[in-house]
């Protein structure tokens, strides 16, 4: 079998098909690279060799350029080799994403990390820079929900730690300062508490009894449908924020919730943890997180 002959007709294919198909070319590029990636292995002698081939790579990529045209780098051709060998065993690759995802995820070697940057990717139909970027801030880590039969709850998709972006990192942060900082970046502090999260307002007046207080930010999550009371802390998590959240999480379902939302989630973004805190706290509602200043 002569192995340049069918890589090189592969991507020819590849090239007339997305000439007469333009709005499927995404997919074609997905299965022509896979393919490719296939055979270079097999012409390798391999996956155990293949690793280790790359002076036939070499040879290819001069051929095809000089016989195609540009396009067909080393180093592109190694992607493809990576492709195949990382996603082989899946039986198709969603055509929602480019090659360019592809070539990102085949650099991860946990697959249940994998296939979370896939199904976040196509559920916020995230751009190859945004995704680079959530890997590149360890957004896998920072999350609860890990193993794939895992049930989601709200709590599991909210990252820990939240990272806010400041002008000077090292610079100490007052509650006001933080809050702020949090209100003039709304839409990257929703996207990086995590999923389904909408702004209601910040510096919530409420009344309870005789005083007036205010909760720091109310949040809609429309995946779980439930308000989401955000307290912030620049201290350690202590035991008397659990009662003050406590309180206006019990205020929102009585004065504003509808009978057809969820009950209403709270959620304490502190400095940090303090595990022996929420260990004997009974309310399944309400949740802890700390935030990194970048």
């Amino acid at each position: 079998m002569n192995y340049y002959d069918e890589i090189k007709e592969t991507l020819i294919k590849n090239e007339i098909y997305k000439k007469v198909k333009d709005y499927s070319k995404n997919k074609s590029d997905l299965n022509a690279y896979f393919e490719v990636g296939r055979l270079i292995v097999e012409a390798q002698g391999g996956e155990k060799r293949a690793k280790y081939g790359n002076k036939l790579i070499k040879e290819y990529s001069a051929k095809l350029t000089k016989e195609l045209g540009k396009g067909y780098k080393v180093s592109n051709l190694k992607n493809m080799r990576q492709i195949y060998l990382k996603f082989r065993k899946r039986q198709t690759l969603s055509g929602e994403l480019s090659i360019s995802h592809y070539i990102i995820l085949s650099r991860i070697d946990n697959e249940n990390e994998i296939n979370y940057y896939i199904n976040i990717s196509k559920t916020l139909n995230l751009s190859v820079r945004e995704l680079r970027e959530r890997i590149k801030s360890n957004e896998y880590e920072r999350i609860g929900y890990k193993e794939e039969l895992e049930e989601p709850k709200i709590n599991t998709f909210i990252k820990n730690p939240i990272i806010i972006k400041v002008g000077d990192k090292n610079k100490k942060l007052t509650e006001y300062a933080l809050h702020q900082l949090i209100l003039e970046n709304m839409d990257d502090f929703l996207k990086e508490l995590g999923i389904g999260f909408t702004y209601v307002g910040s510096e919530v007046k409420i009344k309870i009894g005789d005083r007036y207080n205010y909760i720091d930010f109310l949040l809609f999550n429309v995946k779980y449908n439930c308000y989401v009371v955000i307290e912030l802390k620049v201290t350690e998590m202590k035991a008397e924020y659990i009662g003050q959240i406590t309180k206006y999480i019990n205020y929102i379902d009585k004065n504003i919730k509808e009978l057809f939302n969820d009950k209403t989630v709270g959620v304490v973004i502190c400095k940090r943890e303090n595990r022996y805190v929420l260990e004997y706290c009974t309310n399944p509602k309400l949740f802890t997180t700390t935030y990194k200043t970048s």
